[in-house]
């Protein structure tokens, strides 16, 4: 991914109003119930899973208070909603690719509701597969340059020796690619550097990246975004549009 389009969508993501920030609280909430449940302890030392989401819920801002109030919450609550993850794949506007990953306890629902974002705004929704050939999983760390006293040689040779695949550097950002199985290792080596991340997840990311020149379906393209964002079973959306 390029680190330009990541952190398009980063800032985007921080400038949200109260209400906004609110949805992203909720949607990491429940990935970390589905860790705790999946992974049998709430105890991040023990589930990495656990502490994968941990790690993302920090770098999205949720404060520390409400990260500890739900995992207890999850590991004492057996009868709390059970969450089912689905994927679903599609089209968007002029054959964008895109990805969704929902958590749900109702998939009928999710089904439904998915199949009608993508048709309201000129895409359609495919079958299993018919998109992820055009993306490869990657753990991706990214850091902003206005943060660090560090110069891009001296980050890079960081990321390098704690087992990064990749790097990049624009000039906003600077973005850290794992491998899926490496990411938590290569994230708590960089971190016990003393570095924090803007993002840190493992990500979808698109082999090439499609530009969108009519107007029209660059505003059809994010109201989709926007509606997906803003659907709580709605985990992750990830996409190949090179946006502006």
């Amino acid at each position: 991914m390029s680190g330009h389009n990541k952190w398009s969508t980063i800032k985007q993501k921080k400038g949200k109003n109260d209400a906004a920030r609110a949805k992203i609280f909720t949607k990491i909430g429940r990935e970390l119930i589905v860790a705790v449940k999946e992974g049998g302890s709430a105890d991040p030392n023990v589930n990495s899973k656990l502490r994968d989401v941990i790690a993302k819920a920090k770098a999205s801002n949720v404060p520390n208070d409400n990260i500890d109030r739900i995992i207890k919450k999850a590991a004492g609550d057996s009868s709390s909603a059970n969450y089912e993850a689905v994927t679903y794949e599609g089209y968007g506007p002029n054959g964008i690719a895109v990805i969704v990953e929902a958590l749900t306890d109702n998939r009928n629902r999710t089904a439904g509701e998915v199949r009608h974002y993508f048709d309201k705004f000129g895409g359609n929704m495919g079958t299993q597969g018919c998109v992820t050939f055009m993306f490869e999983k990657k753990g991706v760390l990214v850091i902003e340059r206005e943060e660090l006293e560090a110069d891009e040689d001296k980050v890079m040779e960081d990321a390098l020796e704690a087992g990064a695949s990749d790097f990049e550097a624009d000039e906003d950002v600077f973005t850290i690619y794992t491998e899926p199985s490496d990411f938590s290792a290569v994230r708590d080596d960089i971190a016990a550097k003393g570095y924090e991340f803007a993002s840190a997840e493992v990500e979808m990311v698109p082999n090439t990246y499609t530009k969108l020149d009519d107007d029209d379906a660059k505003t059809n393209m994010q109201k989709m975004l926007d509606m997906f964002e803003d659907n709580d079973d709605i985990q992750n959306v990830w996409h190949n549009w090179e946006m502006d």
